[in-house]
């Protein structure tokens, strides 16, 4: 199938997730391997939280220390680095409204400014949660960094976050990372391979 015949793969992450760092580095090939293309769409975990009653899986008890043993262990058998920024967990707003004003004008730009900011966040364990700290993963991209900073507090953009928030958990959204193929839903870094699956058969 070539791309463009399907709709694309629907990418929802959070910044502040772990399990979205994961999924950010497999994604796109698992979609290139069945012609796809992907729709990342960032959006703000902590309101939905709100929806579920839940809290971030290292502030649960019993399953945060075991969580944060898997995020290394899980980063490990990907080959990829891991360490937890402190602070831990933070809110992912500056990122999200950076990555709207990138895909404005640029779809692809956009993504490689939230990959390189997942490995900014959990392959160094750097904060990247203020609009400096934003900035600095984008010039090392090209963006002007004075403009993207006017950019993140643009009140068009703080709307459109705020709506794909919203439009998020009103289709069911409430993790991350959460994918959907073709309307079907899958939750967890750990259904990646029912996603590819799903690509391959067309559903089961």
């Amino acid at each position: 199938m070539l791309s463009g015949m399907a709709d694309p793969v629907e990418f929802y992450f959070d910044f502040s997730s772990p399990y979205g760092y994961l999924a950010s580095h497999q994604i796109e090939a698992i979609a290139a391997r069945h012609g796809r293309e992907v729709r990342w769409r960032p959006y703000l975990l902590g309101v939905a939280f709100k929806e579920t009653g839940q809290k971030p899986l290292v502030e649960q008890p019993l399953r945060g220390p075991y969580h944060q043993h898997d995020f290394a262990r899980s980063a490990r058998r990907l080959g990829l680095p891991f360490r937890l920024p402190s602070p831990f967990p933070f809110a992912g707003v500056a990122p999200s409204r950076a990555f709207y004003w990138l895909e404005e004008r640029d779809g692809a730009l956009a993504k490689r400014f939230a990959l390189k900011t997942y490995d900014r966040i959990f392959g160094e364990g750097r904060s990247v949660n203020d609009a400096a700290a934003v900035a600095d993963v984008a010039v090392s991209l090209g963006v002007d960094s004075a403009a993207l900073v006017a950019g993140i507090n643009d009140a068009a953009i703080k709307d459109k976050l705020r709506a794909e928030t919203e439009a998020a958990i009103k289709r069911g959204v409430f993790g991350s990372p959460f994918i959907y193929v073709d309307g079907e839903p899958f939750w967890g870094h750990d259904r990646l391979g029912q996603v590819e699956e799903w690509l391959a058969r067309g559903g089961w």
